[in-house]
């Protein structure tokens, strides 16, 4: 059971709280607006200043007389004083209002930059899992012969890709399954010393001019001034002046390909065809990963980022953040102190007018 006795609404209560509303309603629309255009005046506020001032940030100074319209009606001051307070309880709701727009300005900036830098990074990403893939096909293709032999390039395109770490663990197992089936007598670079050597005896060749496969160039014919040709002592004139004869074309005979690693016998083969294939079946089973990331980033870049890697991605990390954060909390306490000091100074008010009818019965009396 409660001790505290709700108050009952009789008839004579409701006539007289409607007799008092209808006494105390604020003052019309056009009257108002003049109440507050000569407040603001007497406050020393330039009405042609503030708009220009707020149209330079971007706001709407209409906007900012609905709030102090709305403040004033839902106050009603009376005096100076009052009218004080509520302009600068007007000023101060729309600067705090302004830090907010601030930081949300500053969140939307800095969500336009990092899904820019999104799609950039995931095309990116993209990009390099193709390449990625492309090249871990032609080692697939080249691997899938049954005699393979590891080769200097693609040994060097297997170190490549494990130094980028894309096979991760499966990398240092690839990696020496290549060394496992390098030639014999291949030392760690992957290139055979007498190969080595007999390359580097044609780049020599090939920079002395000493390559006999090369056909001498064909010397240009002399003439006197009377149109004569001018024979000279090395020049060949059995091809001038006689037909060339038609010989006979051979028939072609397709020649069987040579083996290009004789030192390889068969039971070397056969003992290398088991690592060969688990070389082949890392190598596609990197292709079919690398396409499977690569349809998974084409996914998120059209689905976009969740709302939480959003709210993540937008969290306030620049210098200023904390600045706006204190101007808005400074904001959110000068209204509370603008709106307790308008509430005491309205609460005197009425007392003080209580008091006044008090002592005017009292004489009367």
């Amino acid at each position: 059971m409660s001790l505290v006795r709700t108050p009952q609404l009789t008839v004579k209560k409701i006539a007289a709280n409607r007799r008092n509303q209808t006494l105390c309603h604020g003052p019309l629309p056009e009257e108002r607006r003049e109440c507050v255009r000569i407040a603001l005046l007497r406050f020393g506020f330039n009405l042609r200043t503030e708009e220009a001032a707020m149209h330079a940030v971007g706001e709407d100074p209409a906007r900012f007389h609905d709030l102090l319209e709305g403040l004033w009606d839902e106050y009603n001051p009376r005096g100076a004083s009052q009218e004080g307070v509520v302009i600068s309880l007007a000023r101060a709701l729309w600067l705090m209002n302004r830090a907010a727009r601030m930081q949300e300005g500053c969140a939307v900036r800095q969500a336009r930059e990092v899904n820019r830098g999104r799609q950039h990074r995931l095309h990116a990403q993209m990009m390099h899992l193709k390449m990625t893939a492309d090249s871990l096909r032609l080692l697939v293709r080249s691997v899938a012969d049954n005699h393979y032999v590891t080769t200097p390039a693609d040994l060097e395109k297997m170190k490549s890709l494990h130094q980028e770490g894309v096979l991760k663990e499966l990398g240092e197992i690839a990696l020496a399954l290549f060394y496992q089936l390098q030639a014999p007598g291949t030392g760690p670079d992957g290139i055979d010393p007498i190969e080595q050597s007999r390359r580097a005896m044609v780049r020599i060749k090939e920079i002395f001019g000493l390559n006999s496969d090369t056909p001498p160039k064909p010397r240009r014919p002399v003439f006197d001034f009377s149109g004569n040709r001018i024979i000279r002592p090395d020049d060949d004139t059995t091809q001038d002046n006689q037909a060339p004869e038609e010989k006979p074309t051979p028939e072609v005979r397709p020649t069987p390909k040579p083996n290009p690693h004789p030192n390889i016998s068969e039971e070397e083969w056969e003992a290398r065809e088991r690592p060969r294939q688990l070389l082949e079946n890392i190598l596609s089973r990197q292709v079919d990963i690398c396409e499977e990331e690569r349809t998974l980033l084409l996914r998120e870049s059209v689905k976009g980022p969740s709302p939480y890697e959003r709210a993540a991605e937008i969290a306030p990390n620049h210098p200023e953040a904390r600045l706006m954060r204190q101007m808005q909390d400074s904001n959110l306490r000068e209204v509370r102190r603008l709106t307790n000091l308008l509430l005491k100074i309205k609460r005197y008010k009425s007392r003080k007018e209580g008091c006044e009818k008090e002592m005017s019965k009292g004489e009367r009396v």
